[in-house]
């Protein structure tokens, strides 16, 4: 389970949108109170989502073999085999003319955008498929032991950690963090398909082998 939610929770963390998104509200005015609720919104929806998961479950993981069991595998190898289908897709239209993107509405009334609305945003900008994997990975933990209670902690602060190192360097060092956030946006700009190329190709291939692995085993 560990290696899987370590695996997942990078892949959350360093999801270009949300990213991008999120470095465009925290330099804005107030950014910081704004960054903090996008933060409490990104890790609620997610507790939400796990703690859902145990109680469904009753804190009792599927035994091998079993239906549900292989349900959640078979989810997982789907959530694989998708992501897959996204990194070979983004690879071949890689040389295709660039669109025109569309600036989201509520970018142009970011400055005016209060807290609330920032933390109402984090769960719309979660990247869902992701964490759909992560919630199938915990389906077969029991947290009732300290390392697996562990390992969903770390899955949850690994999966908001780049949100929170920018939130906490904008609040200690303002003017340096809007320099730094204005390349970091320009270089996720010009290589968001590299990065969800690569991300959705290695995270798509090891859930794919590793579900296939645990259903035959």
């Amino acid at each position: 389970m560990g290696l899987n939610l370590i695996l997942i929770g990078l892949a959350v963390a360093l999801d270009p949108l949300p990213m991008a998104a999120f470095l465009v509200l925290l330099p804005s005015r107030r950014g910081v109170l704004k960054g903090a609720g996008f933060l409490f919104g990104w890790l609620v929806s997610m507790a939400v989502v796990v703690a859902l998961t145990i109680v469904t479950t009753g804190n009792q993981p599927p035994k091998p073999h079993t239906a549900p069991s292989t349900a959640a595998l078979a989810g997982k190898l789907a959530i694989g085999v998708v992501l897959v289908v996204i990194g070979v897709r983004r690879r071949r239209r890689r040389n295709d003319p660039p669109r025109p993107k569309k600036e989201p509405k509520w970018q142009a009334g970011v400055d005016n955008m209060s807290p609330w609305y920032a933390i109402g945003l984090a769960p719309v900008l979660q990247p869902w498929g992701l964490i759909a994997a992560g919630v199938l990975t915990v389906l077969e933990a029991k947290v009732s032991s300290p390392e697996s209670a562990l390992a969903l902690f770390g899955f949850c602060v690994l999966a908001t950690g780049s949100y929170m190192s920018l939130e906490i360097y904008a609040g200690f060092r303002p003017d340096q963090s809007a320099a730094l956030m204005a390349r970091v946006r320009a270089w996720i700009d010009g290589h968001t398909d590299q990065v969800v190329i690569i991300g959705s190709l290695v995270l798509g291939f090891w859930l794919v082998a590793n579900s296939i692995y645990l259903i035959v085993s």
